[in-house]
């Protein structure tokens, strides 16, 4: 049930026509409380949508009554015209819910450019139209409606001692790191406060979102959104709560990793016995955007050479000639030289483990990603909708 697997939220999915498949794609998720508070994180390309834009302003004051996100049309860079429609939005929306159009966050995906008076009218018919079929059973609709290549919905829920939280997601391009990716719904029971949900967001989508790097292509619309209802009326330790949200929000992240766009195999890439995590993260990053490396995996050819070649370009801390790869489970490089045959390597499976050590201190981070493909060329050189 994904967003209405939580206590005290309602949501639908509908079809507005901005697909031309005619599948749904404007969703509406409403808190009915009793809290109404929120938390985002947002992409941090400079280049933002209009839905961006907005938000951001919105969600300044820590209190969300819903959002509306619509596929089929990013309405970025579409000007001052794509901001008064994302403004429009929150006031159709707000005006159906008896509610402050300040209150009301707007997500967009779909094509850049897409934003003229036709996408206008249909998202905001559309979000008449959600708000009509709003159910305590619409998590499945509203995740089918925020789909644009996905194969397949992105849905999670953790449940813990008389609270849960639940979460929807939409991505298979575009997936790179800034501070949140893709499009992320996350919803909650639990009782918290607008700075312990801030917290406890940016502590999860660290670990899990901003680690997933599947192709290094950063989006210009890219949210991640956390609303609370405090229906159970439990109040858990915030140890506890970050850790819950960590887990769906990883859940979340490898579903969006496993259906990237062309993708043959899912890459955890994990640096350990680094000297900072900082470290961890830029060592592992500049391997999961090497595309030498990728198209290696691509091949099923174990070539560790191009992963000491990769992490040779970072400011880490570490010996080049002191470094141990590992690839599914076989060290074929010890201390910067060969180590096991490559013929001892299977890489067919799809899941594919690359453990990069090196052996300088003890801290650790793993970032996600994926091989470069003949299909992933493909589908982003014929995507137009």
């Amino acid at each position: 049930m994904s967003v209405t697997a939580a206590r005290g939220f309602e949501a639908a999915g509908v079809a507005a026509g901005l697909k031309s498949s005619g599948k749904t794609d404007v969703a509406v998720v409403v808190n009915r409380g009793p809290l109404k508070v929120g938390a985002a994180v947002f992409t941090s390309n400079r280049a933002k949508a209009n839905p961006i834009l907005w938000s951001q302003q919105a969600i300044q004051d820590g209190v969300v009554e819903a959002i509306v996100l619509n596929s089929g049309g990013a309405n970025c860079f579409t000007g001052t015209f794509g901001f008064q429609t994302t403004h429009q939005t929150a006031e159709r929306a707000a005006e159906l819910l008896g509610v402050s159009s300040g209150d009301i966050l707007v997500c967009s995906t779909g094509l850049i450019g897409t934003g003229d008076e036709v996408f206008r009218a249909k998202v905001l018919d559309g979000t008449a139209d959600g708000v009509a079929a709003l159910s305590p059973d619409g998590g499945e609709a509203a995740s089918l409606a925020i789909m644009t290549t996905d194969s397949r919905p992105k849905r999670s829920v953790v449940r813990r001692d008389g609270w849960s939280i639940g979460g929807m997601a939409k991505g298979a391009g575009m997936l790179a790191p800034g501070l949140a990716t893709m499009l992320v719904v996350i919803t909650t029971d639990a009782v918290l406060d607008a700075a312990a949900a801030d917290s406890a967001l940016r502590r999860a989508t660290g670990v899990t979102f901003d680690r997933l790097d599947s192709d290094g292509c950063m989006s210009t619309n890219d949210q991640v959104t956390l609303m609370v209802s405090g229906a159970s009326g439990v109040a858990p330790e915030p140890e506890d709560f970050t850790s819950a949200l960590a887990e769906l929000c990883l859940d979340l992240a490898t579903q969006l990793q496993g259906d990237a766009e062309g993708a043959s195999h899912d890459i955890a890439i994990r640096v350990v016995h680094a000297a900072t995590e900082a470290d961890a993260v830029e060592v592992g990053r500049s391997v999961a955007r090497n595309n030498l490396f990728k198209a290696a995996i691509f091949g099923n050819d174990p070539n560790w050479g191009r992963v000491l070649a990769a992490i040779g370009t970072t400011e880490a801390a570490f010996d080049p000639y002191d470094v141990d790869v590992w690839m599914n489970g076989v060290r074929v490089c010890s201390q910067g030289g060969p180590d096991a045959s490559r013929d001892d390597v299977d890489l067919t499976p799809r899941a594919t483990d690359l453990l990069i050590d090196l052996r300088v201190g003890e801290a650790a981070a793993t970032i996600l990603t994926n091989d470069l493909t003949h299909d992933y060329v493909h589908e982003n050189s014929a995507y137009a909708s």
